[in-house]
């Protein structure tokens, strides 16, 4: 055999996994990578990426919640079993988050996602509240992937926030230990991708041809030469190469500031229009989860500091537990700085869009 055979067929399946993104119009861009670093920390880090404001706040919500997955009469019916911070999208979805326990959920754009057809005969859970039963319900990757598995719902979509178009999501789930998965519907099928190894995700194209995208890339490597657009195999590239290339520290401190170094540079630059990719959209905000220390940070493009929130120093107990929200503002420009545990308010909490 041609020793250059296995590289050359790597190369050809990566451009096809890149020419067939560029086939699609890629309507968000997002980018998640989880950093496993020295003293067994872990840390997961995501952009934010949207063409107009979010409209995101962060939400604490205790043990004990009873949730509905907001699909008609046979909706998915369970109670919390986890306390959870989490960053909603338009107050009617859980985008992001990470429960007492440290498992981290995140939803992110794929064009490609086709989900079952729903007859309303079997538990129904709306798309809004996908991250949010994982967060509800599970310690472990594995707890998911194992319950997830069995298909103990169908997941129903509905239309963007005033936008005549389906909302369409992968989900991303890692956690204390330094597991990971991603899930997705592919065709009306869930097919679930589960190993520590997977440790970056982007937007299209399907995750598949992502780690074909991320095995040519190794061959290269990546002080050779990386791509720099923003398209979602360039940032996936940059990422898969930065987040093992940072120190590997028991400096909590450190540590985060390589984890931002590295979202930062995956983001989409604030206003930027790209020729050719009109829907490539500006990053709105970054969040970096320390799973071993339970705490979660935030950062706006608008606002000049990193907040995080302490997940120790909150009552998630069902007895006394409160759900509170922290008021991040239009484009999420209020100004947090340091902790920000004390700048929750006690409120309502928000019902998931279903249908």
């Amino acid at each position: 055999m041609n020793p250059s055979m296995p590289l050359y067929a790597s190369a050809c399946a990566a451009l096809l996994a890149c020419a067939s993104m560029l086939a699609v119009s890629t309507a968000q861009a997002c980018t998640r990578f989880v950093y496993l670093g020295a003293g067994g920390q872990v840390v997961t880090a995501r952009s934010m990426d949207w063409k107009v404001d979010v409209g995101t706040n962060l939400w604490v919500f205790p043990r004990g919640m009873k949730r509905s997955g907001e699909a008609g009469p046979n909706s998915a019916q369970w109670t919390s079993k986890y306390g959870s911070v989490i960053a909603s999208g338009y107050d009617i979805s859980t985008t992001d988050g990470m429960n007492e326990a440290g498992l981290v959920a995140n939803v992110l754009w794929l064009v490609e996602s086709s989900y079952p057809a729903y007859d309303g005969k079997t538990p129904g859970l709306t798309l809004a509240a996908w991250a949010q039963y994982a967060l509800d319900n599970f310690a472990t990757v594995q707890e998911a992937v194992d319950t997830l598995a069995k298909e103990p719902f169908t997941v129903v979509t509905d239309n963007v926030p005033g936008e005549a178009r389906l909302a369409t999501l992968h989900l991303s789930l890692s956690d204390a230990g330094g597991d990971s998965a991603i899930i997705e519907y592919i065709d009306g099928k869930q097919v679930i991708h589960h190993s520590r190894d997977y440790q970056v995700m982007t937007n299209s194209p399907t995750f598949d041809k992502q780690l074909a995208m991320e095995e040519y890339w190794k061959q290269i490597g990546g002080t050779v030469m990386l791509p720099g657009t923003n398209r979602a195999s360039d940032r996936f590239a940059r990422a898969a190469f930065y987040v093992n290339a940072i120190p590997k520290t028991e400096d909590p401190r450190e540590t985060i500031a390589s984890v931002f170094s590295v979202i930062r540079n995956v983001s989409v630059p604030l206003g930027i229009t790209t020729p050719d990719q009109p829907n490539i959209s500006s990053t709105r905000w970054r969040t970096v989860a320390d799973h071993k220390h339970k705490r979660y940070f935030f950062e706006s493009a608008l606002t000049p500091n990193v907040f995080w929130v302490d997940l120790t120093k909150l009552d998630f107990s069902r007895e006394t537990g409160k759900v509170m929200k922290l008021d991040l503002g239009p484009n999420q420009a209020n100004i947090y700085s340091g902790m920000a545990n004390g700048g929750f308010k006690q409120a309502a909490p928000f019902k998931f869009l279903g249908i």
